[in-house]
């Protein structure tokens, strides 16, 4: 273990440390009374057992990630990194097959080892709380059709980054960029017809007030809305949710089938006006910009890294290569991902203040909203409110205790 070893690990482990002590932080905060905004809507019983829920999960969650990172380390120091490269190198394929074939198995064995945790969430705690209606039938038709994606789109994408950084030399980052810029430009386009039917079923939402209400809140915001669709939610989940898809001015609403069976007309559309408001506030634009900046930034240090052999000595690799500099980078840029992810993170929560506020505004108060959050919360057994610690280093959306005050503003 060389230098580069010892500070990878060292960084791993202090950010294992901290987000460990945020979900230990946030199991003491699953003690609570009920928070003042919510007496009268919620009982103790259901506050209960959403802490209870809660707290299931989180547990999950402890485990899953302590068995990781054991095996992670593990892995590398018996010298498993090492030890699969000459496995695949005797295979002598060539350089992109050989690549595909490493990073590939080391993708596919962690999806299985992590297997176990994803039927316990599935089967036992979500089952346990009335939300599962996944059968094992559609759980592994799931899984099939997930890993077939996984290996036609994403073998696509990694054999192009290990052609673009075994053939084009120093200026390989800048076509891995574009590459990746038009990829997932292309793939927002190709996502609402072709990836998501193949796990749900969209149906056009049938005339009547609920469609009428979404076209009138779409001429009064100018938001280019083509079609209202329902999402057959109820298959997997009795959760509910609402998002948009679509490219350019050809968007597109989606609505859970349980979404659309709990909540009211004036209910939906205050979800959806939050929803809208996104898009004027310029949200969607942003996030995508800095994800494509990110990547680009992610590009030009996996360049850097890849004239470091020391890196690969100490994954205990003789003879370097571009498929195990990328699997090295990715463990050396996760810690960098975590700092960085601290600040997307604070503005998404930025980002959904200023969507409830053009909501509230859209909608003519904050009443239709705070309702739909509330009942939301509700349904999906939500902490209502979490661990400040674990909101900062995990939550994209405010708690809902933080959002209800919010919206009292805009009364």
């Amino acid at each position: 273990m060389n230098a580069w070893g010892w500070s990878l690990v060292s960084s791993l482990v202090v950010v294992f440390a901290l987000r460990r002590a945020a979900d230990i932080a946030n199991l003491s905060r699953l003690k609570g009374r009920l928070p003042g905004e919510l007496q009268g809507l919620v009982d103790e019983s259901t506050h209960g057992k959403a802490m209870d829920y809660a707290r299931a999960r989180l547990r999950l969650g402890i485990t899953e990630e302590c068995y990781g990172f054991v095996l992670l380390l593990g892995f590398w120091f018996i010298g498993g990194f090492a030890h699969w490269d000459s496995v695949v190198r005797s295979l002598a394929l060539g350089p992109l097959p050989t690549g595909l074939i490493y990073i590939v198995g080391l993708l596919w064995a962690n999806d299985l080892l992590g297997l176990p945790f994803q039927l316990h969430s599935t089967f036992v705690i979500e089952a346990r709380f009335g939300f599962n209606r996944t059968t094992p039938r559609t759980f592994v038709l799931d899984k099939l059709k997930a890993w077939a994606l996984s290996l036609v789109v994403g073998g696509l994408l990694l054999a192009a980054m290990l052609a673009f950084f075994s053939y084009l030399g120093s200026h390989a980052w800048l076509w891995a960029w574009g590459f990746m810029v038009g990829f997932g430009l292309l793939f927002q386009f190709i996502t609402p017809t072709w990836i998501l039917p193949l796990f749900n079923k969209f149906s056009p939402l049938g005339e009547g007030e609920l469609r009428t209400a979404i076209f009138d809140l779409a001429n009064a915001t100018a938001f280019p809305l083509s079609n209202v669709l329902v999402m057959d939610g109820s298959k997997r989940s009795s959760k509910s949710n609402a998002f948009f898809t679509g490219f350019g001015r050809n968007k597109r609403i989606a609505l859970f089938d349980t979404l659309i069976a709990e909540h009211t007309t004036v209910e939906l559309v205050a979800i959806l006006a939050h929803e809208v408001g996104h898009f004027k506030k310029r949200h969607v634009l942003i996030a995508t910009l800095l994800l494509y900046l990110q990547q680009g930034v992610m590009l030009y240090l996996f360049s850097v890294i890849l004239t470091q052999p020391a890196a690969s000595v100490a994954f205990g690799l003789a003879i370097p290569s571009v498929y195990s500099g990328l699997v090295i980078f990715a463990l050396l840029y996760s810690p960098v991902s975590s700092v960085l992810g601290l600040g997307l993170l604070a503005m998404s929560r930025r980002h959904e203040y200023q969507a409830d506020a053009f909501a509230a505004k859209a909608v003519g108060g904050p009443a239709a909203l705070s309702a739909a959050l509330k009942k939301l919360a509700v349904t999906n057994l939500s902490q209502l409110d979490p661990h400040p610690f674990y909101v900062l280093l995990n939550y994209t959306h405010p708690p809902l205790v933080s959002r209800l005050r919010a919206l009292k503003c805009h009364g």
